[in-house]
């Protein structure tokens, strides 16, 4: 006889549980719903398959998806197509890995805690920061938990952020402060990065913190050199979210000043996955230590002096009176922070360093390129400096949805049409280009979108 691992539920199955139960049929299990709110006939659904049949329905279903293996992207806006080490996946295959959840009992949880510490400790070293937590949802709900923070630190109900910040972490963040009373307000920009004027008007005294973005969603890159005074002159905290792999090259925020600083780690060895999910890091100074959302893993010793993993600051509603809680976030992205701990330990500090740099000349080398064999009909629309993204203008009228329709047909996913979000910005397109993408790649790619405007 063949043993399978799992069977699907027989009819013998099925009339020995009502029989136990004391039901006479499946019907008899639902007559307390009144026939009124209950579906009648059968829902309208493909019938059931084998195994073999799934599979192959299942690989067609995903051989429709427009994925990176297919297609060459040149699109990034928040999720970009990184090189993940084939390592990664093979560690996170352990089942004492991926099975894993909140490692409440440290004596069995001893690998969990290390990866996790581990992550915080990379994490402390890329940002510059004293304190990071064991990983939030995304980049996006940790800048949401930063502004919270704030608030709860300072006493104060406004919160600043940038127009250059991820609109889609914007949203999040004013769906935050609206249920904890905040009041957002929004600053606009010059030359792709924060206005710097309009900023200083906008702090008071009532002022909880300030978010900024760097490199921001245009790519640019942002001044926090000379934002800090501006902020800290009020006694407001400094948020900076920033993409990981950018501080390969560029300096850290916490050694420029910031109080918080957050950040989605997708760049750093998780796959894009059609949109996540991923993970969010969060680091503090050391005075916000005991406002960390979510929990801190810390490294101690038994007492036969071996070193060990615990959870050493737990600041959450389901571990601490609810009143003291600092957020409800419930869990945490420990799998996903294991790939970026194994990425940036596979990567060491040359590595990402070197890796940050390619991002830097393959992106110049496609502004370059584009510029000149555009013959003006595509410009650089901001000059601030930019790390691996930047927004092209292309000719007036250019209808960017067909344009990226065309891109798609010629085998490339192309850029972000910013107009959806900024109606000033219609007729740009935001462009990512990573160390994945070849010479070769970016000069089809450009002289297939320079024939099609």
């Amino acid at each position: 006889m063949i043993k399978h691992r799992y069977l699907p539920m027989t009819d013998q199955d099925q009339s020995e549980m009502l029989s136990t139960i004391g039901a006479e049929s499946i019907e008899a299990l639902f007559a307390d719903i009144p026939s009124s709110v209950r579906y009648p006939g059968t829902l309208s659904m493909s019938k059931r398959l084998s195994e073999p049949e799934l599979l192959k329905h299942m690989q067609i279903l995903a051989g429709k998806n427009a994925d990176f293996e297919q297609n060459t992207s040149f699109l990034g806006a928040g999720l970009y197509d990184h090189h993940i080490p084939v390592v990664i996946n093979h560690v996170i295959s352990r089942s004492e890995f991926y099975t894993a959840y909140t490692p409440y009992q440290p004596e069995i949880s001893q690998g969990e805690l290390q990866a996790i510490f581990e992550f915080q400790s990379y994490i402390c070293e890329l940002t510059g920061m004293k304190v990071a937590n064991a990983s939030m949802y995304d980049g996006s709900t940790a800048l949401a938990e930063a502004a919270a923070l704030a608030s709860g630190f300072t006493k104060r109900k406004k919160i600043i952020i940038s127009r250059t910040v991820h609109p889609e972490a914007k949203e999040i963040v004013r769906t935050s402060a609206h249920g904890l009373g905040l009041e957002v307000v929004e600053v606009g920009f010059s030359d792709g990065v924060t206005d710097l004027q309009e900023l200083a008007s906008a702090i008071a005294d009532d002022t909880a913190a300030v978010l900024i973005q760097s490199p921001n969603f245009f790519g640019c890159i942002e001044n926090l050199k000379e934002i800090e005074p501006l902020v800290h002159a009020r006694k407001t905290l400094l948020v900076v979210s920033s993409n990981p792999l950018s501080l390969g090259v560029l300096e850290s925020p916490g050694v420029l000043g910031a109080d918080i600083v957050v950040g989605d780690a997708q760049p750093l060895g998780i796959p894009a996955s059609l949109g996540g999910p991923t993970c969010g890091f969060f680091a503090v100074s050391e005075p916000l230590m005991r406002r960390i959302p979510g929990r801190i893993v810390g490294q101690t010793v038994d007492r036969d002096g071996k070193r060990g993993f615990v959870l050493t600051l737990q600041a959450r509603e389901q571990h601490i009176r609810r009143e003291k809680a600092t957020s409800n976030i419930c869990s945490n992205q420990a799998l996903l922070a294991l790939c970026a701990s194994v990425y940036m330990s596979t990567l060491g500090k040359m590595g990402m360093q070197e890796v940050a740099k390619l991002n830097v000349q393959k992106s110049h080398y496609t502004v370059n390129h584009a510029t000149a064999i555009g013959l003006n009909k595509m410009k650089l629309e901001f000059s601030s400096p930019f790390f691996n993204e930047f927004v092209l203008q292309l000719p007036q009228g250019t209808d960017i949805k067909e344009i990226n329709n065309m891109l798609l047909e010629a085998g490339f996913i192309g850029g972000y049409d910013l107009g959806v979000e900024y109606p000033e910005l219609q007729g740009r397109m935001l462009i990512a280009v990573t160390e994945r993408r070849t010479k070769e790649e970016i000069d089809q790619f450009i002289g297939t979108l320079e024939a099609m405007i």
